[in-house]
């Protein structure tokens, strides 16, 4: 049974986290999550838990119909899964430790509120409380209980610890970077580009050559190298792909693949999206939305835009340099909530496939990412990410990952 404040200076105090919780980015870009969470709370506190069921809460929060069908629209399970994986995520943060909790347990959709002062005991109105010691029981009997109930506790917490040490070691940069993707409930969408640039330069070539003469050609171009793949996938984002689901599967999370022009507004928003390239895919360049990194093109220049220095372009590309003389390439690595989708989106895009394959590198390889953790601001793993890299290129092939920028938020 969730417990209910014993006086009106707690349930302000409850309302006051709530308002606090739904400033909070995990929340505020979202409209469902922290419509139904007030509702819950709300609910729980005027004593009407006991009607806070899955219809119900599809009717009333979310606009259903009266007889629709729960299994074929789980919005609600859906939805309160989310719910208490963010709220989990928002105490994780060291700065709101010691806040007053809201928690929505499993199995059950009436919130529950505890003291800030002490997360183990909720805050509870008389009336619920069903067992207490008597007050006429001998101090010495109360003293034996006291002992015994230490004891089990203390033995308790020496069996998590240990539990903890053998089954949940301490997760690495890169396994917190992933943390969002491989904790949620539905299978990852890997989203692969294969969209030809849409261009308009007269640089850009009138006619293609065929694919032999584009292997023996050196002085084919960037350009010619996209339009030649039109719907096909690159190599790069080929091995871009495999490498992030080798990555996905060795840590036991279901995922398909999907081509970007085949992929809907609905496949994104059923699970954490995996976006691979950049300009070649549609949906990277539609999700990026208003942040720090963006990618722009002005006639043949690619480049990566640096909000807070949008005038310097050294971080891009020419498109009509012939490919084998590519010197330099830039990609984003971003992990970011996505407003639009209300989904974890990970992207992993260059300007050319050089870039790209470097950016899977550094998501795949545990060095890159504890390095910057070394540096990063305190719980960064629970905040958006965007890392800026370059890699050298050296007769069509690309080097190492470095890191340029990175930036939490």
């Amino acid at each position: 049974m969730s417990a209910v404040p014993e006086c009106e200076l707690d349930r302000s105090a409850i309302l006051t986290q709530l308002d606090r919780i739904l400033t909070n980015p995990l929340f505020k870009n979202s409209r469902r999550y922290p419509n139904m969470l007030r509702f819950l709370v709300e609910r729980t506190l005027d004593g009407s838990a006991g009607d806070l069921k899955e219809r119900t809460l599809g009717i009333d929060v979310f606009g259903r119909e009266p007889d629709y069908d729960t299994n074929l629209d789980p919005v609600v399970r859906t939805t309160a899964a989310e719910i208490r994986k963010r709220l989990a995520q928002y105490y994780q943060d060291p700065a709101h430790e010691s806040e007053f909790r809201i928690e929505l347990p499993l199995g059950s959709y009436a919130a529950r509120f505890h003291s800030e002062k002490s997360v183990a005991a909720p805050l509870v109105h008389p009336a619920l409380i069903t067992e207490a010691p008597l007050a006429t029981e001998q101090p010495a009997v109360l003293r034996r209980r006291t002992v015994r109930t230490a004891a089990w506790v203390c033995l308790a917490a020496v069996l998590l610890a240990v539990a903890a040490v053998k089954f949940w070691p301490n997760r690495s940069a890169l396994d917190r970077l992933w943390l969002p993707v491989l904790e949620s409930p539905n299978p990852a969408l890997l989203c692969v580009g294969q969209r030809p640039f849409v261009a308009s330069s007269e640089t850009e070539p009138k006619s293609l050559p065929s694919a032999a003469q584009s292997a023996a050609e050196p002085q084919t171009t960037l350009y010619q190298l996209y339009y030649l793949g039109s719907q096909n996938v690159a190599i790069a984002d080929v091995t871009t792909m495999g490498r992030l689901a080798g990555l996905l599967q060795a840590k036991g999370k279901a995922y398909h693949i999907r081509g970007e022009s085949s992929t809907t507004f609905e496949d994104l928003r059923d699970g954490p999206v995996v976006l691979i390239g950049a300009f070649n895919n549609d949906w990277s360049m539609r999700l990026m939305g208003p942040q720090r990194f963006s990618f722009e093109r002005e006639g043949d220049t690619f480049w990566i835009k640096d909000a807070q220095n949008p005038s310097d372009k050294s971080h891009g590309v020419n498109y009509t340099t012939p490919y084998l003389r590519v010197t330099d390439d830039y990609a984003l690595i971003s992990r970011v909530l996505d407003p639009v989708t209300e989904r974890m989106v990970v992207l992993a895009g260059g300007l050319t496939g050089y870039g790209t394959l470097a950016a899977s590198e550094f998501l795949t390889n545990p060095q890159y990412m504890e390095a910057i953790a070394a540096h990063a601001p305190a719980s960064w793993a629970h905040k958006n990410i965007q890392i800026l890299i370059s890699t050298k290129v050296i007769n069509g092939k690309s080097g190492p990952p470095k890191t340029l920028i990175a930036h939490f938020w």
